[in-house]
């Protein structure tokens, strides 16, 4: 089992900045690909950004590309996603996950999951 806790969510004005973080608990966070995911209201989940087991592979999507980047430090046990020039589209629930690689795009493809951290963008 993997706890994952997420936080460093609030409210930002259009433009600005924000880091979230995810702490994993449990059993080993270098054996699992790790992403993010967000979920505005009335839409699916969908795919943020996952970094490979050792940090040395990324991918995001392409709204958020040059704007978010995702990084790793094994040694923490954590996950984060730097988000800037963020945009009221970005408001949502954001989630990190974890999962054995094998679809790292896809909801499915992970099998650890926080409670969410809510990211408001402001106008």
């Amino acid at each position: 089992q993997v706890q994952l806790v997420e936080s460093g969510g609030g409210l930002v004005q259009a433009g600005g900045s924000l880091r979230l973080s995810c702490a994993a608990s449990g059993r080993t966070f270098s054996s699992y690909v790790m992403g993010w995911f967000r979920q505005a209201p009335g839409k699916e989940r969908e795919f943020v950004a996952a970094i490979s087991r050792s940090g040395g592979g990324k991918d995001c999507a392409d709204s958020v590309k040059g704007r978010f980047t995702i990084a790793r430090d094994n040694a923490k046990n954590t996950v984060y996603l730097q988000m800037n020039s963020l945009k009221p589209d970005d408001t949502a629930v954001y989630y990190c996950a974890a999962g054995p690689g094998d679809w790292p795009t896809i909801v499915g493809g992970y099998d650890y999951w926080g409670q969410g951290t809510q990211v408001t963008v402001s106008s």
